[in-house]
């Protein structure tokens, strides 16, 4: 047996490099939210900036995932993956040199773009190197619980980095990280991939990018603005309109890029919806506790992660356990209790106060964590499962793309309905008859800039406003809290009736 050989017979080492990899993609999700405010300083940038800071990744990324996966199944998935490492790392090393907001602004789609070809491949290549559903169930659900974890790290290593060093210091993070798990896995990840792949389907590449890309935007203006703007509605038309030209492409295509016929499979369609479902509850989760803890209750960022790290931790716990209750029992139940108990810690949080202690707040994030695990990791495994291992990558794919349009839209639907109450809360205020109209209208912004505004006041009247608009914000969060308890809960249902018992695989 040659060396090259001795290295890939080590498939659980394997793993580990691929984990590495998802673990800072996790965490380059949410390490920049820490790194917002001395960016802004130091660019001089504006709010709409800074936003697009982090929607150019979102964007470029969810985009480019469906034609990613597919080229790693055609031109090998190793290749694409260390591909994707040199891209992502390079670009991260320019960020760190950033000399403007708009140079910052590229370079973070480089890596949306860097990230859309390594994350497919990890799970595509979990999927190739383990035939037997034991191993591979237990290697997904690693992964799962790897990338929840990364989404709980990130705070926490952004918080200890922004405290010792400058902004940059959150992209130079990524560059070690990358250069590592190149070299681990160019001597232990195999290469794989359908050797014997028709041509590909470029009208299928154009359609994919061109309807996600116009969706995902429409979201990102709906959250900016408002659901009933004439541009949104235009661009989430335009969107769905091209995804239905795709769909009707795919299924006359004689070389599809996504074959139509595995949508009849309910172990790849039901866990698909549910994928999304419980995305579009768990993201917008993260999304309003940080402010939560941050601007309703006053503890700084890395304070903020530490409350939120067990969650995470809690989540990998469930995510590799929800797999071996599934080898005994079939995916369809720990799915369903998942989405249940993570419905139910979300109706238990509907009900927070602004002095809500950490403990009490703990047991509706432990409970959601815990669901969340339960569903993301046999979720996973289903859709991976149920295609066959040459189309593994476009089955990687369409998970992340699930996992990531529901996350934006629940973050931009929930968000609306946040604001919605917390502008109805402000405009009742008592306090804001006396306010001069500048001062208002900068208020109605966020919660945060409600604080800052309250600080230009005499004591009594910024402890109103401080008061007021954390009232406001908390009655906005109980009410998306409701909403997305009632997704979940609707969702355990829906799966109970689509998603099989056992993974049933598609024939290709």
């Amino acid at each position: 047996m040659t060396a090259a050989s001795k290295s890939y017979s080590r498939p659980w080492v394997a793993v580990a490099f691929l984990c590495l990899a998802v673990l800072i993609i996790g965490i380059d999700d949410t390490v920049l939210n820490l790194a917002l405010p001395p960016i802004s300083r130091e660019f001089m940038a504006s709010m709409s900036e800074l936003q697009w800071m982090i929607n150019a990744y979102l964007l470029a990324f969810v985009a480019l995932l469906l034609t990613m996966g597919t080229l790693g199944d055609r031109y090998g998935r190793k290749r694409m993956f260390q591909i994707g490492l040199i891209a992502f790392g390079l670009s991260s090393l320019a960020a760190a040199f950033s000399t403007s907001i708009t140079m910052l602004i590229a370079c973070r789609a480089l890596m949306g773009i860097a990230g859309s070809m390594i994350l497919p491949q990890t799970l595509s290549i979990i999927r190739a190197t383990f035939t037997e559903p034991k191993d591979r169930g237990q290697a997904i659900g690693i992964w799962a619980g790897v990338f929840a974890l990364g989404y709980g790290v990130g705070p926490v290593v952004g918080g200890i980095l922004l405290d010792h060093f400058e902004w940059n210091s959150v992209f130079f993070l990524n560059i070690p990280v990358a250069i590592i798990t190149l070299i681990g896995g160019y001597f232990f990840i195999p290469e794989s991939g359908d050797r014997s792949a028709s041509r590909l389907d470029p009208a299928g590449v154009i359609l994919s990018i061109a309807g996600l890309s116009t969706i995902v935007y429409g979201i990102i203006k709906a959250g900016e603005e408002s659901w009933t703007e004439g541009s949104v509605i235009v661009l989430l038309s335009i969107g769905i309109f091209i995804l239905l030209i795709f769909a009707w492409w795919e299924k006359r295509s004689e070389h599809p890029m996504l074959p139509m016929r595995f949508f009849k499979n309910m172990s790849f369609t039901g866990a698909n919806v549910a994928m999304t479902l419980v995305s579009f509850s768990a993201l917008a989760l993260l999304f309003f506790l940080s402010q939560y803890f941050q601007s309703v209750q006053g503890h700084t960022p890395l304070e903020t992660a530490w409350r939120m790290l067990p969650t995470a931790v809690l989540s990998l716990i469930a995510s590799i356990l929800a797999i071996q209750i599934a080898r005994v029992i079939g995916v369809k139940l720990p799915v369903s209790i998942g989405l249940l108990i993570g419905g139910i810690g979300l109706l238990y949080l509907s009900y927070a106060d602004t002095d809500w202690s950490y403990p009490v707040v703990f047991g509706g994030l432990s409970l959601t964590a815990v669901g969340i695990g339960l569903v993301w990791a046999p979720c996973t495994d289903s859709i991976m499962g149920s295609l066959p291992e040459k189309r593994a990558g476009i089955g990687s794919a369409m998970d992340t793309t699930m996992q990531q349009l529901g996350g934006a839209l629940g973050i931009a639907v929930l968000g609306a309905i946040m604001n919605a109450i917390y502008l109805d809360k402000i405009a009742n205020l008592e306090v804001i008859a006396s306010l001069p109209e500048e001062a208002y209208a900068t208020i109605q912004n966020s919660i945060q800039s409600a604080h800052i505004v309250a600080e230009q006041f005499p004591e009594e009247i910024a402890q109103q406003i401080v008061n007021g608009s954390s009232d406001a914000f908390t009655s906005g969060m109980n009410e998306a809290m409701f909403i997305a308890a009632i997704v979940m809960l609707v969702a355990s249902v829906i799966t109970l009736f689509i998603l099989p018992a056992r993974i049933r695989p598609s024939q290709e």
